[in-house]
């Protein structure tokens, strides 16, 4: 397995492609715009230099890496050789079951098809392919470079030589695969959405601000990021799907999006991808905002 084609130019596209990559597989990164494509492969080169800059990486490698990618506006033309797809498109059902069924009608046989989806059900999207022992999921976390967790989905028809072989790609990848099953948000969403969901509630509620949530968890669970903060490096639209895909799944109230979440996307306030969402990121306010309209 040497050809890989990742779909989707975006932050988790543009870092599978890198770490495929910097691995010396051929990678065939798609998207619909080429200006995607140009942003991603920049990404890809300021993500290189940082590791060069920390001598984690060699000129070589970086140069090598670079080699290895190649851009494509076109999914049937990218796939012609492909020995697996991963899917990284939008967080959208919709959009990726339609990316399936091209993938399906333009891969070869033998490809196997696998998606980035941190929630949607990778049965239902082998569903709509002819191949459905082939279709896998392969959850990176952000940032993919960095990461070294990859949440290996099997489907309710998924092989166990797919799972195996994909299990044994993400180590040659240098990360650690952890197999679950095909459960709504399966398991690293199913807990840390209701978290970040709760802490929004905290806010909402007016226990405590966002600062102070966010050091609590900091300070007293050594969680890396707080939970506000790590809502808006994942961006708010992308937890209010997941939180959707979790209380449709399971129908449960604990799982229902908190108000505040809802017309913080509604009103575009995303987090780190719009500028602004818990926190400021505009280059004129680095100081912590959220508007008081959004708490009314």
């Amino acid at each position: 397995m040497k050809n890989i084609t990742v779909i989707g130019a975006g932050t988790m596209g543009n870092g599978i492609a890198h770490v495929f990559a910097q691995n010396e597989y051929q990678v065939n990164l798609v998207d619909i715009e080429q200006s995607a494509l140009d942003k991603a492969l920049a990404t890809i080169r300021k993500n290189l230099d940082r590791l060069l800059q920390k001598e984690r990486i060699t000129e070589e490698i970086k140069s090598n890496t670079l080699n290895n990618i190649t851009t494509f506006t076109s999914i049937a033309d990218s796939v012609k050789e492909a020995d697996l797809i991963v899917e990284a498109a939008t967080e959208n059902e919709k959009i990726k079951l339609q990316i399936f069924k091209q993938m399906d009608e333009a891969a070869p046989e033998k490809t196997i098809l696998a998606s980035n989806t941190s929630s949607i059900s990778i049965t239902k999207i082998a569903a709509v392919t002819g191949r459905p022992e082939k279709v896998i999921g392969m959850h990176f976390m952000n940032p993919v470079p960095i990461m070294k967790l990859v949440e290996i989905i099997r489907g309710y028809s998924t092989s166990d030589t797919v799972t195996e072989t994909i299990m044994e790609l993400s180590k040659n990848l240098k990360k650690i695969p952890v197999e679950v099953n095909d459960y709504p948000g399966f398991i690293a969403n199913r807990i840390l959405m209701p978290m970040i969901n709760e802490a929004i509630y905290s806010l909402y509620e007016g226990v405590a601000g966002v600062s102070e949530i966010d050091h609590v968890m900091k300070l007293g669970m050594a969680h890396p990021m707080g939970p506000l903060q790590l809502a808006d490096f994942i961006g708010l639209d992308v937890c209010l799907s997941i939180l959707n895909v979790l209380y449709d799944g399971f129908g449960n109230q604990k799982y229902a999006p908190c108000p505040l979440l809802v017309n913080m996307v509604m009103a575009g306030k995303l987090g780190v991808k719009s500028g602004e969402g818990f926190y400021d990121y505009t280059e004129s306010r680095k100081a912590e905002k959220i508007s008081k309209q959004f708490l009314k």
